[in-house]
């Protein structure tokens, strides 16, 4: 054991004793907070964890400071937020990145394992996305797009934020579900992406709802479909993909926080209660569903159980869709 692990492996024991941990919760925080986000700014992921990061300012009277540290997919922060110190001072907003990566990616090439590294804390949201093109592409309706990406095989773009995002991950099972050839363009965060298909560098992407709905109503994208089980709020007159022509498609993106493993259950079921009273105020109730968004409350057990399975869902979808050439 190198001597960086060893003293991360002594202070988290001394953290989890059963003497220790209560106080330190009791205490906690007594300091700043950071709120790792794996990926872009002004994305899903980090407008949530600043929204709760400013409620939880104010109820804990300590800052909750967001940190952006992009790239890998996802990866490079969250191998950050694993490898810091488990004492309940640095957290980690995720996705479904995280749980799709799991099979996506090798464990060299991520260098971590979701559920052996991280601890549940509470999961926040989750939005449907929206399928969108450039209004030069000839489709008007989901189902004339697919009509031309067949005529076409192979000679339409879609844009991600990524490989392994939720963008990417719903972009290749739309694929398969539609039978067309896309050209997956991966960029290094979802605002890049955006700007790539508001641009017309690519044709097509599929988005968070609450982001590309300001681009939707400038009319600088035309939206073809939604993915959720039925009309967007935010987007009433945006057909579902399954209504549109892809019978049986759904996608979202759910975000929840999580702690490296080791950090005292106090702390953890201390940040779950608090993140679960923030998400059922009115005024983040009202935000979120004017944006697209949807309050999800879980303990920190259910959450796990809730993850385990989303690693599972992606699994299946990775070795059925993901494999195939680009």
């Amino acid at each position: 054991m190198t001597g960086s692990r060893f003293v991360l492996a002594l202070a988290a024991a001394l953290l989890t004793t059963p003497m220790a941990a209560p106080a330190l919760a009791q205490d906690y925080p007594a300091r700043p907070v950071k709120i790792i986000v794996p990926f872009g700014a002004g994305g899903p992921a980090d407008v949530t964890a600043r929204q709760l990061g400013n409620i939880l300012q104010e109820n804990f009277g300590q800052p909750f400071v967001v940190e952006n540290r992009t790239g890998a997919g996802g990866v490079i922060g969250t191998v950050e937020a694993a490898k810091s110190l488990p004492d309940g001072y640095t957290l980690l907003m995720m996705s479904n990145t995280q749980t799709a990566n799991e099979s996506l990616l090798s464990p060299a090439q991520r260098k971590y394992e979701l559920m052996r590294d991280l601890a549940p804390i509470a999961p926040a949201n989750y939005s449907d996305l929206v399928i969108v093109v450039h209004p030069s592409v000839q489709a008007k309706t989901l189902a004339e797009f697919v009509a031309l990406a067949k005529s076409q095989p192979g000679k339409l773009n879609y844009a991600s934020s990524g490989q392994g995002t939720p963008y990417h991950m719903a972009g290749e099972l739309f694929k398969a579900m539609a039978g067309i050839d896309l050209v997956h363009v991966p960029y290094r965060n979802s605002g890049e992406a955006r700007s790539g298909v508001i641009g017309g560098q690519v044709q097509m992407m599929i988005d968070a709802v609450p982001a590309m709905a300001p681009n939707v109503n400038e009319k600088q994208v035309l939206a073809l479909a939604t993915t959720g089980k039925k009309r967007s709020t935010v987007m009433p007159d945006v057909p579902t993909a399954d209504a549109a022509g892809v019978p049986g498609y759904e996608a979202t993106i759910w975000l929840g926080l999580m702690a490296p493993t080791g950090t005292p259950k106090p702390i953890i079921d201390k940040l779950n209660v608090a993140v679960n009273a923030a998400i059922k105020r009115p005024d983040i109730v009202k935000l979120w569903t004017g944006q697209g968004a949807v309050p999800m409350s879980m303990t920190p057990e259910e959450f796990d159980k809730f993850l385990r399975g989303d690693i599972v869902k992606w699994a299946d979808v990775v070795k059925k869709f993901a494999d195939k050439p680009q």
